[in-house]
């Protein structure tokens, strides 16, 4: 594993954005662990971040694109540090956009802050974490409502490898097919899985045997099927 990846993973756990017991998530399922993006909340701990989704932006998509779109809420910081992140880092300007839950009637009126969507823009779309596909399916609408944009891919943190919203299939396998556009995420699970249960220093493991177990049932239960059937 890239040593970037396994410094993000660890990055999450100290900065207490993933953690692991029991939650019920938008989709309904229980989960074992449970990733939450408000929690980067310091100036550092963005920084952070914003350089991890930069660094994986470019790596997957190149830095041949316009704009950055976060949907609200979670994905309205995301799409400023990532474009800030990708200025200082590789001296691109992208712009940022995202949407608003309401759509605004006076003053900056609109259905969008930050940049406007133009024909021909080539989006990168950000959010922190896809278990089903349910948010892209109300994303994709918003955008292609407000201009005829090219979108490039997905960019998520974590790549939960659950099955999707209408198959066996992972929910970034089952984007891809039914959008037509690529995503990908800085780590899987099954990397972060792979690096917590191993300690460091001499300190014990994050993922005890217990909280592994647990792991291990959910995703007998709701793990992806890959294109060869296997989980």
């Amino acid at each position: 594993m890239e040593q970037y990846k396994e410094a993000f993973i660890r990055f999450m756990v100290e900065s207490r954005v993933l953690s692991f017991g029991s939650f019920t998530l938008k989709s309904g399922r229980v989960s074992p662990f449970f990733m939450n993006a408000g929690a980067y909340n310091t100036g550092s701990q963005l920084t952070r971040l914003g350089e991890a989704y930069a660094h994986a932006i470019k790596e997957h998509y190149g830095l041949d694109f316009d704009v950055i779109f976060g949907p609200a809420y979670k994905g309205i910081p995301l799409a400023v540090i990532a474009a800030e992140a990708i200025h200082r880092l590789y001296g691109k300007e992208v712009r940022y956009c995202a949407n608003r839950k309401e759509e605004k009637d006076h003053g900056d009126k609109g259905a969008l802050l930050g940049s406007p969507l133009h024909d021909g823009d080539r989006v990168v779309i950000i959010e922190d974490v896809t278990t089903s596909g349910k948010s892209i399916e109300e994303t994709v609408p918003i955008l292609r409502a407000q201009a005829d944009v090219s979108i490039i891919g997905l960019m998520v943190s974590l790549d939960r490898q659950e099955k999707g919203l209408h198959s066996d299939r992972g929910a970034l396998d089952e984007i891809r097919e039914t959008w037509g556009f690529p995503a990908h995420a800085i780590v899987t699970m099954e990397e972060v899985v792979e690096t917590l249960r191993t300690g460091t220093d001499g300190a014990a493991p994050v993922i005890d045997v217990k909280t592994a177990a647990a792991i291990d049932a959910y995703y007998r239960q709701y793990g992806a099927v890959s294109k060869n059937g296997e989980k």
